[in-house]
């Protein structure tokens, strides 16, 4: 069974930082694409970061660029999302998802919740 369980998420002022994790079971890591999601309330989902299985190659959203940094910990089967300089407009529920097929965000995390307060 394919699980994806997110943690780290909490209440931090402006300017802080925190550092999400997602830890994955049930497929082989290493060898799937992994992204960080987030959904505001009365907002659209949207990508935030990704990081592929080869090269390890990222992607950030233009909106958190510089600012976060997603990583991966293979042995671990874990993917992290540092996030520094939060603002309020960051406050969200953060998901990560896995392309298990190579067709698309097949899998889903709970999600966790990230307050930033001014």
């Amino acid at each position: 069974e394919v699980q994806l369980v997110e943690s780290g998420g909490g209440l931090v002022q402006a300017g802080g930082s925190l550092r999400l994790s997602c830890a994955a079971s049930g497929f082989t890591f290493e060898d799937r694409a992994i992204g960080w999601f987030r959904q505001a309330p009365g907002k659209e989902r949207e990508a935030v970061s990704c990081i592929s299985s080869k090269d390890g190659s990222t992607y950030y959203a233009d909106s958190v660029k510089g600012r976060f940094t997603i990583s991966r910990d293979n042995a671990k089967n874990t993917v992290f999302l540092q996030m520094n300089s939060l603002k309020p407009e960051d406050t969200a529920v953060y998901y990560c998802a896995a392309d298990i097929s190579g067709g698309g965000w097949s899998y889903w995390g709970q999600g966790t919740q990230v307050t930033v307060s001014s």
